[in-house]
């Protein structure tokens, strides 16, 4: 497979098909390059608005949607929708064609949404025993399955970008049918919460997914369609793509911003939560990817195969389990706590693994 985007990279990077990588830093704009301190800048500004503009708050909740403040329900509109425009929604029926494909995708299936989440609720029962809230917002992350940073992550490693966006498409369909049963079956069956008092809803869940991954899913899919109709795909591709993608991340600065501004004093006074929420996230980002990647090249998927299923594996939706932990629990609730450090630890881990399996690639000559 290949991927037009992937291969214009390719072409201004012409040493990356001769064995000797770039950085990984070189093939990013400015705000890719400095994504971890951009990420950083936010969440300390709203802290500081959290703590020094008392107003903030209550400004910022002002308007409910399926129980998330208007601008924050924007921000993940606006972050989510850019990504999915990506997704080549018109080939998909042609790629399921290939018998080898059906392969990948069970093998994807399997780690995202057995391997991966059961994994995080260990990890999470292991580091927080004692934090009920925070160890859902760890659950929430784990069956939240990656649809949107998985294709910055693929296309700077050098994986499969066109089998990358199979995978997205099918993890957008798949997380609209299967996140709230898989939030009942952790949340409420395994750790309980109904015995503590806590009402988790199948309906407020289901909605959550609907209108945060079906609205953008939706505007995505008629967007591309209707726009490489009426004015071409090179145009769509090389004009279009490239002026609404800056959206994507600063949609997530800005949800960043606004989730600290609004819980900025809970954050402060719980820096100690989030330490320990930080540590299993490192140890599953790190763990499930380096996994992944040894499992699918024993099985000889070749390495942009391999490369691709391990960031589709170890990333998560971390916007969904924000909105959902929110809507579900509030904003200052150790839920939604746990769900926004995990921006904080993805984004610096996963560009790490990037150099890692590129130093890999070219040591081994795989």
């Amino acid at each position: 497979m290949s991927n037009p985007d992937l291969e214009t990279c390719k072409a201004q990077h012409p040493n990356e098909n001769d064995g000797t990588h770039a950085s990984a830093f070189q093939q990013l704009g400015l705000l890719d390059r400095f994504l971890a301190v951009w990420i950083f800048l936010a969440m300390a500004v709203g802290i500081i608005l959290g703590n020094f503009v008392p107003q903030t708050s209550a400004a910022l909740q002002r308007g409910k949607l399926i129980g998330v403040s208007i601008p924050i329900a924007i921000g993940l509109l606006v972050m989510m929708y850019p990504i999915l425009c990506k997704v080549r929604f018109e080939t998909l029926h042609r790629s399921f064609r290939e018998k080898r494909l059906w392969v990948q995708i069970v093998f994807s299936l399997f780690m995202n949404w057995i391997v991966a989440p059961f994994f995080m609720c260990a990890l999470a029962f292991a580091f927080l025993p004692d934090e009920r809230g925070l160890r859902e917002g760890l659950l929430l992350v784990g069956i939240a399955r990656c649809i949107a940073m998985v294709l910055i992550w693929t296309a700077l490693a050098g994986g499969d970008g066109e089998y990358c966006a199979i995978l997205v498409a099918i993890n957008s369909i798949l997380q609209m049918v299967l996140f709230a049963p898989f939030m009942i079956l952790f949340i409420r069956e395994i750790d309980g919460s109904e015995d503590a008092g806590i009402h988790i809803s199948y309906s407020l869940a289901a909605k959550s997914v609907g209108v945060f991954l079906g609205i953008p899913l939706g505007a995505a899919v008629v967007t591309r369609l209707s726009l490489r109709a009426s004015v071409g795909s090179e145009w769509y591709q090389k004009k279009f793509l490239p002026f609404i993608s800056p959206l994507s991340l600063i949609g997530l600065l800005f949800t960043i911003l606004v989730l600290f501004a609004s819980q900025g004093r809970h954050v402060v006074q719980q820096i100690v939560s989030v330490i320990r929420v930080a540590a299993p996230l490192v140890v599953y980002f790190a763990v499930v990817f380096l996994l992944t990647i040894l499992v699918a090249r024993r099985l000889g998927f070749g390495y942009e195969l391999a490369c691709t299923q391990g960031f589709t594996a170890a990333s998560n939706n971390f916007e969904l389990a924000i909105a959902v932990a929110i809507a579900t629990f509030g904003v200052e609730s150790d839920q939604a706590l746990a769900a926004t450090v995990g921006p904080l630890v993805e984004v610096p881990v996963l560009l790490a693994l990037v150099y890692v399996v590129r130093w890999f690639v070219k040591r081994r000559q795989w």
